[in-house]
């Protein structure tokens, strides 16, 4: 009787485990709202890094006190006073080389700040969380994903 008992559980279990197998894969399932609403917040979060960069890069062009290459010196030796030293940096060049720091800091955690918000307030944590999760294992899903950048990076071309 005993295990005439366990052998019905154990086939009950069998019987059922296809369908929270489809359960699972239905709520996982990414529909095309949820897509669209991450793809614009990451479109949102790259047009905020392409400005940012390109704000980093007018600054250190239209300076004429530090010329592109010696800030590309300083700027990977900006946190050792010896090597500072030896590269004979003015207190100037210092300076600058900081105030650019500063403002990509600045600018990265608005960036950070942002995406966040967007992630949360806007498509919903769950929804991105399994949107992203979904892009990287389903490729139908990744070329989807892709078309909707693009024709959203056409958008941020005209504007």
């Amino acid at each position: 009787m005993k295990s005439t008992f366990l052998t019905g559980i154990f086939f009950l279990t069998l019987a059922s485990a296809p369908l929270f197998a489809q359960d699972a894969q239905n709520a996982a399932a990414v529909t095309d709202e949820e897509l669209k609403k991450y793809a614009v917040a990451m479109d949102s979060i790259n047009e905020m890094q392409t400005e940012l960069s390109g704000e980093i890069k007018g600054m250190v062009k239209e300076n004429k006190a530090v010329p592109v290459a010696r800030y590309n010196e300083l700027y990977k030796i900006i946190n050792d006073e010896t090597k500072l030293l030896e590269a004979q940096a003015t207190p100037d060049e210092i300076r600058f080389v900081k105030e650019v720091i500063a403002h990509r800091e600045e600018g990265t955690a608005k960036i950070k700040e942002t995406y966040q918000l967007l992630a949360k307030d806007y498509v919903g944590v769950a929804s991105f969380n399994k949107v992203k999760k979904a892009l990287t294992t389903d490729e139908t899903l990744k070329t989807k994903y892709q078309s909707m950048m693009d024709e959203l990076g056409k958008d941020n071309a005209i504007n």
